[in-house]
């Protein structure tokens, strides 16, 4: 069947890297594509920036490569709470630190450059049985990808809201002109939230800040709540403006509903401290172009559960720790002290292990907080 201006296999309604990733799937699959955002180019917000090592292949996979002096290969991660610390490190391939803009650019354009059409400055105004309305045009396809970030429209359209009153954390994030300490992305430590630091570029990081309450950080709390941090940044220029966003851990029951389908955000997601939002997405799309192409969106609703099981059970871990000063800086002892241990559980958050090959390591770690928890308690007696 010949197919008119207003006809394409998929309409994804979001363009950010989420929706750009589905895009470059499922065109690279055979599928004519058509992508709408209300943005315009450059789009940047608030993010980590921190590629995971399972990202950084997923971005390969879809034939992108970021250039070396466009970003910064990490090699682990580094917590920090005061005076202790405890590195874990990855066994095979490095994360990769990548400015949001630099990112969201190269995906576009790859997009363009295999036959996606994408309509920038295009809100969508409804979806129906007749198909998208896109500005005044409605676009018909066979398949509908939300991929319009935590507050989707789509997933409403579809029914496939997310549970209530999932609890929400307030972030900031500011770059900084300073050449990276560390090849690790480090994530410190206060009762009233964290900061992590990840490495972009030779000479730039990225600073964000995590409130527990609804009250955000801001830099100048930076001398207070995290002396050390405060003082490698000392002298430091920024490079832009303060960006701020809302994180949240939360699961829908389903990202499918007939011909309409979830990704990214819109899909669900994990508290940014996990770092595990971008590759998340990007998996996703990988799977996603293959199940949009074989017409079985089944495979692409097994698999998203697959991708989401380690990240949301790392951001119940991470959480459970907030607010409880004695259990995490027992935790993170425990990690110090076996920091091959901290290592694999790392594999098993990225993929490169299997959950079940780290549940002798997860009672190994249990054992070692139990005995120094009780060591410490000995110690006050």
């Amino acid at each position: 069947m010949t197919r008119t201006a207003d006809e394409c296999d998929v309409v994804i309604v979001g363009g950010g890297p989420a929706g750009l990733a589905a895009a470059i799937a499922a065109r690279r699959r055979g599928l004519s594509v058509t992508l709408a955002d209300a943005s315009r180019m450059p789009v940047d917000k608030a993010c980590g920036e921190g590629l995971m090592p399972d990202g950084v292949s997923a971005l390969r996979e879809l034939g992108i490569t970021i250039r070396a002096d466009e970003s910064f290969a990490f090699r682990g991660v580094r917590l920090i709470d005061g005076s202790l610390s405890a590195y874990g490190h990855f066994a095979h391939f490095n994360g990769l630190g990548v400015r949001r803009t630099v990112l969201h650019r190269m995906l576009a354009e790859c997009a363009l450059e295999i036959g996606v059409a994408i309509y920038w400055g295009a809100p969508v105004m409804s979806l129906n049985a007749a198909g998208v309305r896109i500005g005044d045009r409605i676009v018909r396809a066979r398949w509908i990808v939300g991929a319009d970030g935590q507050n989707s429209r789509v997933r409403r359209s579809a029914g496939l809201d997310t549970a209530p009153n999932p609890k929400v954390r307030v972030g900031t994030r500011t770059h900084f002109r300073l050449a990276p300490w560390t090849d690790a992305v480090e994530v410190h430590w206060h009762e009233h939230g964290q900061a992590s630091v990840t490495p972009v570029a030779a000479q730039e990081v990225c600073v964000a800040l995590l409130a527990n309450s609804k009250v955000p950080i801001s830099i100048a709390d930076l001398p207070s709540l995290f002396p050390t941090l405060a003082a490698r940044l000392a002298g430091a220029q920024p490079t832009d403006s303060v960006r701020g966003a809302v994180t949240l851990t939360s699961r829908l029951r389903s990202v499918v509903n007939g011909r309409i389908v979830l990704i990214g955000d819109a899909s669900g997601s994990v508290d940014a401290i996990t770092g595990e939002g971008l590759s998340m997405a990007l998996r996703q799309a990988l799977i996603l172009g293959d199940a949009l192409a074989d017409g079985n969106l089944a495979e692409y609703q097994a698999a998203h559960r697959r991708i989401m099981r380690m990240p949301l059970l790392m951001a119940r871990l991470i959480m459970t720790m907030d607010g409880r000063a004695t259990l995490r800086r027992t935790v993170l002892r425990a990690l110090a002290a076996r920091p091959h241990l901290f290592s694999r559980l790392l594999a098993a958050q990225v993929g490169a292990l299997a959950p079940s090959a780290v549940v002798l390591d997860a009672a190994g770690l249990a054992a070692w907080i139990l005995l120094l928890g009780a060591a410490a308690g000995l110690a006050q007696l």
